[in-house]
């Protein structure tokens, strides 16, 4: 079983070597079966220089130059599209997660799991500005993915890279990984790991990153339930405007012969115009949102369910 361990870098010049240095000192990973890929998401400072120092002494290595920072998600897919390896680890280049703990998610991978999440129990972040908003962050994103994990935020994972197949990654989803697992029937298991305090460089997270991750997951929840059929959203949509429009006309008539108003006096018949309106081009849409959906999945060869392995 060859592992890949994934490493996303962004100017952690002062982390590369001793980092290096303590993958290939984990006494239970086998180097023959080890690939370390580094993805250097567009560093402005020696990171660069120093990963292809790191390569020169460890074959093992292998480096992905971005053009520019694409973000975290990015590079990680990037790791994923080149990793050789039939199991892969990602965890973070900042000396903060430790590689001592990679064998303690792969056994638990091999007891029959899909996903390994790591847990930072006893995490070593500032409260205010890191731990607090994670946790609220944690327990929206359980509540709306029914997913039940304490740590999303957590890079370092085990992953059995079959599971990973078609599943494309965009804004802040790579923490989102195990919910697209879960969703379609894998299994994922939590494990402790241990967490360091950061020694150089500054954090590329702040507060601001919550409210982004929470609207990644609300697209995420609507893509899993309407992306194989739009036409029941669009479709939904429009009887409800078309009923709305009924209603209206309903209303345009009492008006009219109980009310002792004209047509003229209420907005009420220009309400059944853009109700009309609005429920007929939402079928329409419907319609090629759904022809469109079939349309991708015969041209890539995709199929509308997943085997249980």
């Amino acid at each position: 079983m060859k592992v890949s361990i994934i490493l996303p870098v962004f100017n952690e010049e002062d982390s590369i070597h001793t980092l290096v240095d303590e993958i290939f000192r984990v006494k239970d990973l086998n180097e023959k079966e080890l690939e370390v890929v580094f993805v250097d998401d567009g560093s402005t400072d020696r990171t660069k220089e120093n990963l292809i120092k790191a390569s020169k002494l460890y074959p093992n290595i292998k480096n992905i130059f971005l053009a520019k920072n694409f973000g975290q998600t990015a590079a990680i897919t990037a790791g994923i599209d080149n990793a050789q390896g039939d199991v892969l680890i990602t965890m973070d280049s900042d000396l903060q997660n430790d590689p001592k703990d990679i064998p303690k998610l792969l056994k638990k991978l091999n007891e029959g799991y899909d996903v390994v999440c790591g847990w930072r129990k006893n995490r070593k972040d500032k409260f205010l500005s890191r731990r607090l908003p994670s946790k609220i962050a944690n327990i929206i994103i359980s509540k709306i993915s029914q997913v039940h994990l304490k740590d999303f935020g957590c890079t370092l994972k085990a992953f059995k890279k079959d599971i990973l197949i078609g599943i494309r990654l965009y804004g802040e989803m790579h923490r989102f990984i195990p919910i697209y697992i879960s969703w379609n029937g894998g299994k994922i298991a939590e494990e402790v790991v241990n967490h360091r305090y950061r020694k150089h460089g500054k954090s590329k997270y702040g507060i601001s990153r919550t409210a982004s991750v929470i609207v990644d997951l609300i697209f995420l929840k609507f893509l899993e339930k309407q992306f194989s059929h739009p036409l029941h959203l669009f479709g939904g949509f429009s009887l409800l405007n078309l009923l709305l429009s009924v209603i209206s006309f309903l209303l345009m008539l009492y008006f009219k012969f109980y009310g002792d108003k004209s047509f003229i006096e209420t907005p009420l018949p220009q309400l059944v115009i853009l109700f009309i309106l609005v429920g007929v081009i939402s079928f329409f849409m419907g319609l090629l949102a759904e022809i469109l959906m079939r349309t991708y999945y015969e041209s890539q060869d995709r199929k509308s369910y997943v085997k249980k392995k």
